[in-house]
């Protein structure tokens, strides 16, 4: 560890004993490491450690405690303490709020600077409502676009901002773009299983945006959780004998739950099976407990840099739209959480043809024999790119897969404007690293290679209708519509 010489001023001193704090954290970190390394236990164990185990050494850096964070103990002078105090009334403010502020909440509003693309909500449920694009161009392909976002996110992600927002990137290219928009459930809706996510949220989505656009197929797209609940329904669809999708985009989605990351490492039997005794049969499971869950996996970027500008400096966040809405929580009801972590993440039984029973009918994904193109991130923590290209196996018909740069969010959103980052492209492969050995790299965004596959499958081009919905599914309100601006209680 480095020592501070005595002839050294007093910021040199500081800094050489910030230093010499900094080599000692990172030296026990890789002591402990080293110790787990040689320790009896499996893999699986191992991994259950060393995520534990990155949470302690995380917290144990100095720079967030006040003590030894000399930044914050110079600011505490330099402002006669004023620093503090601010920090302690964001402290108590978050505690009233229940999280960790990232972005200063009051710089946004839903509806008013994101989620703004015009449009109208045109069907609602007791679950989701239907929101229509209004389209920016003469003409539009005759098949429209049906996204089915995340139900553990607000949609919004999908249309922050004019200039990122892939639902107006996809209306400028002609697509009549409909959006499933979940509602942020409340004690009413805790009793609603998956089932009624599959039926009554895309099937009916999927049916209610080929009648106003009277075609006869509707092209689709699932972000994430809305790609397995898209596949799920598909395939209900297929057993039914019918074929509503002209094509199948995946983005971040598993349907092959073998590997799951660090998420998994938090699901096993004994914690399925608590689930199941206290929310299964009807409850809640609090966007909060997801949104900490999250925040855990990235410790370094999504919690304690909070902590130490907020708590131990005084620096309120500054506004963020992405941090905005990575803190507006939502909520899912009881039975359908826990039928999704026992079939999925504990079980992985989506993948095995009639493995699961959905809305009456054995589900068989490989029935599902739409044109798709799967999407994964190279550095997904959530979704680990290869469980992404081990869907394509699962799929029968024609399939793409492309892989984007980054992470969760920012390799899906990521608008060819901003010339930012690369995708590979190739044919597809007996696995995803042979499918990587034998994939091209091409700069930029994979938006524009997505849009010319999608044009393919979306029909011909006809006149685009002004007036939203239909005479049976009148519009109801403006977009983004009520449920999306509906906060988690």
């Amino acid at each position: 560890m480095t020592q501070p010489s005595p002839d050294l001023d007093a910021t040199s001193w500081l800094q050489a004993w910030q230093q010499g704090l900094s080599q000692g954290h990172t030296q026990f970190g890789a002591l402990m490491r080293k110790a787990l390394e040689a320790a009896p236990f499996d893999a699986r164990g191992k991994a259950q450690m060393d995520f534990a185990l990155r949470q302690v050494v995380d917290a144990m850096n100095p720079a967030n405690s006040l003590a030894t964070n000399p930044e914050a103990m110079q600011a505490a002078l330099d402002s006669g303490g004023a620093s503090l105090l601010e920090g302690a009334r964001l402290f108590l403010a978050d505690v009233a709020k229940g999280r960790i502020s990232m972005s200063d909440d009051q710089a946004f509003e839903v509806g008013r600077n994101v989620a703004t693309s015009p449009g109208s909500v045109v069907f609602e449920n007791e679950l989701m409502q239907l929101v229509q694009y209004t389209p920016s161009t003469a003409k539009v392909h005759k098949r429209p676009l049906v996204i089915v976002p995340p139900c553990i996110n607000k949609f919004y992600i999908l249309d922050l901002q004019p200039g990122n927002s892939l639902v107006a990137y996809a209306v400028e290219q002609g697509h009549t773009v409909f959006l499933v928009s979940w509602r942020n459930v409340s004690a009413e809706q805790g009793h609603l299983g998956w089932d009624d996510y599959v039926e009554q949220g895309v099937l009916r989505a999927l049916d209610v945006a080929r009648s106003i656009a009277r075609a006869d197929k509707v092209n689709t797209l699932g972000f994430c959780i809305g790609g397995t609940l898209l596949g799920s329904a598909l395939a209900v669809a297929a057993a039914r004998g019918e074929t509503p999708a002209a094509s199948v985009t995946l983005l971040t989605a598993m349907l092959d739950f073998s590997d799951t990351g660090e998420l998994g490492l938090m699901v096993d039997e004994a914690m399925v099976a608590a689930r199941e005794a206290t929310i299964g049969r009807g409850g809640l499971l609090k966007g909060r407990e997801l949104a900490t869950v999250f925040a855990a996996l990235r410790a370094n970027d999504l919690i304690w840099p909070y902590v130490v500008n907020g708590y131990l400096k005084g620096k309120a966040p500054p506004a963020f739209d992405l941090l905005y809405w990575n803190g507006d929580d939502t909520n899912l009801p009881g039975p359908m959480y826990c039928w999704y972590l026992r079939n999925t993440y504990l079980e992985n039984r989506l993948r095995v043809p009639g493995g699961t029973v959905q809305c009456g009918v054995p589900v068989d994904l490989s029935r599902v024999d739409a044109p798709a193109f799967v999407y994964a991130s190279r550095d997904d923590h959530i979704v680990p790119w290869k469980t992404a290209y081990a869907g394509t196996q699962l799929l029968g018909g024609d399939t793409r897969f492309v892989l984007g740069a980054s992470g969760h969010i920012a390799g899906v959103i990521n608008p060819p404007a901003k010339k930012k980052r690369n995708h590979w492209v190739g044919d597809l492969a007996s696995d995803a690293g042979a499918w990587l050995d034998g994939a091209q790299s091409i700069d930029g965004s994979w938006w524009p290679g997505w849009s010319d596959w999608l044009a393919v499958h979306a029909g011909a081009k006809v006149a685009a209708r002004r007036a939203l919905g239909s005479a049976d599914f009148p519009v109801i309100e403006p977009a983004p519509g009520r449920y999306v601006k509906a906060k988690a209680a």
